[in-house]
């Protein structure tokens, strides 16, 4: 179930725009294009629309009984994780920053964005496969410098299975297996970040694991813990 365009504005705002007017997008419905003009990533910013990298985005319809929304982050990077995973050559790795981004060491390789809308939650996703794009002050990195870049459309359809397979997991086993599976590709713990919540001022800690609800748990220079439910993640 991928559909693709040549070019649009941003896959998420497309199925966005799909589900406000009343569009019953079908989980497991993949939208992906050659190009974007309008990507966008956390805190507004632009996502690079390299021709060959992946740009796509799914739907979840939210259901009775379901963990919260904003796991859905979890899930999607355990998925996101296990695509890339296979490209990528020992004893490189490919490990999960929280929330939203797959890292081989420092280097960004991929990056997730969440937006509700309605009963849904549009998941937009976009991989390196063929060129990593320059960011200040960040390293970035793309699959094809470990080898062959993945055909985009195999990688789609690899990801969307992926996908599907976290996803039933999440709505089955609960949170609390995601949560650990989560923790065995993310960062280890004590790993330096700095982390800015929306409207305060930037902090240092190490990493101490994720609470029971999946947010980031930080250590502070003063040894005391701090419970993180969003914001904007570095590695220090």
């Amino acid at each position: 179930m991928i559909e693709t365009l040549s070019e649009t504005g941003s896959t998420s705002a497309d199925l966005a725009a799909r589900i406000t007017a009343g569009e019953r997008v079908a989980e497991g419905h993949w939208l992906v294009a050659d190009r974007q003009s309008a990507g966008r990533g956390r805190q507004g910013r632009v996502w690079f629309d390299g021709r060959g990298n992946f740009m796509g985005s799914t739907a979840v319809q939210l259901r009775q009984g379901d963990p919260a929304p904003h796991t859905l982050a979890l899930v999607s990077g355990l998925a996101l994780q296990a695509a890339v995973s296979t490209h990528v050559p020992p004893p490189l790795r490919v490990t999960l920053k929280w929330p939203n981004d797959a890292m081989v060491g420092a280097a960004k390789l991929a990056g997730i964005l969440l937006e509700r809308v309605g009963d849904c939650v549009v998941v937009g996703i976009g991989v390196n496969l063929a060129a990593a794009p320059p960011v200040a002050g960040r390293q970035t990195v793309a699959l094809a410098e470990f080898g062959p870049a993945p055909d985009r459309d195999g990688f789609a359809y690899a990801l969307a299975a992926s996908f599907a397979a976290e996803l039933a997991r999440w709505r089955t086993a609960g949170l609390a297996p995601v949560i650990a599976r989560w923790l065995a590709v993310g960062h280890p713990p004590g790993t330096p970040l700095r982390v800015g919540e929306p409207g305060g001022e930037t902090m240092a800690g190490r990493f101490a694991g994720l609470d029971n609800d999946g947010a980031l748990v930080l250590t502070l220079p003063d040894g005391t813990t701090r419970a993180i439910h969003a914001g904007e993640v570095n590695l220090a």
